[in-house]
């Protein structure tokens, strides 16, 4: 079977950590919106799924006759079909969890740059951006990363879990990229204080269907249209 990734083209977005969880299970899938036709057949079924469950918004994930929205809940999905999650259920939820967490610092990242609406471009909202851009690399950046380097330090390593991985690591790993994009001096400071982290993410990197993705051109660059962007003067 095939699968059907629906996402926005040209940026990484929240497509990404299901994008790193299909490439390590060595799924095969389509990215159907970068295909030729494939905003049109995006659009439709936002606007009609057909008998099928309706999305709110991009990522979906079609299967069969399933179409599954959010990213957590997608993942939650593949760990379970593809060995990226454990089988009982006490550590399928502790890796959702985390997974939540993980989703929670992605939108707290995407409103330093529009705190106060995604519908206004960031030009009209820099002096409150640059009040968010503080508060989350003082702060928040700290306070969430430090949780996830104390779960590694407990488990034992090298993984979340500690000696399997799931695809919660593979969505920390994009998490730091996409930090590090953002924030790269705020970043260099707080992984001072994180000795876990640094090592997860180049574990992740070089897995041999990850570190072949990362290389690839199905691996988009990180840009300012996307959730982690770069304006040096909210990194100060």
């Amino acid at each position: 079977m095939v699968y059907e990734l629906y996402y926005w083209p040209g940026i990484q977005g929240r497509g990404e950590f299901v994008r790193l969880a299909l490439e390590e299970a060595g799924a095969e899938y389509r990215d159907v919106a970068r295909e030729k036709t494939g905003m049109p057949k995006l659009m439709r079924l936002l606007e009609d799924a057909g008998g099928m469950e309706p999305p709110f918004a991009p990522p979906f994930l079609k299967t069969g006759k399933l179409l599954i929205a959010q990213t957590a809940n997608i993942l939650f999905f593949l760990g379970g079909h593809h060995d990226l999650a454990p089988k009982n259920e006490r550590g399928r939820l502790f890796v959702n969890q985390l997974q939540l967490t993980i989703a929670d610092v992605v939108a707290e990242a995407h409103d330093v740059h529009h705190p106060v609406a995604s519908s206004l471009y960031y030009k009209d909202q820099k002096r409150e951006a640059k009040r968010a851009a503080q508060h989350f690399k003082a702060e928040r950046i700290p306070k969430y990363l430090g949780y996830f380097d104390s779960v590694l330090e407990e488990s034992g390593g090298p993984y979340l879990l500690g000696r399997r991985i799931s695809y919660a690591d593979l969505s920390l790993f994009q998490l730091a990229e996409g930090l590090r994009y953002a924030f790269p001096r705020a970043m260099e400071r707080a992984e001072k204080k994180l000795p876990h982290i640094c090592p997860l993410c180049e574990r992740i990197a070089m897995r041999p269907r990850i570190a072949d993705y990362l290389a690839s051109d199905r691996r988009l660059d990180f840009n300012e249209d996307g959730i982690f962007r770069h304006y040096p003067e909210l990194d100060g």
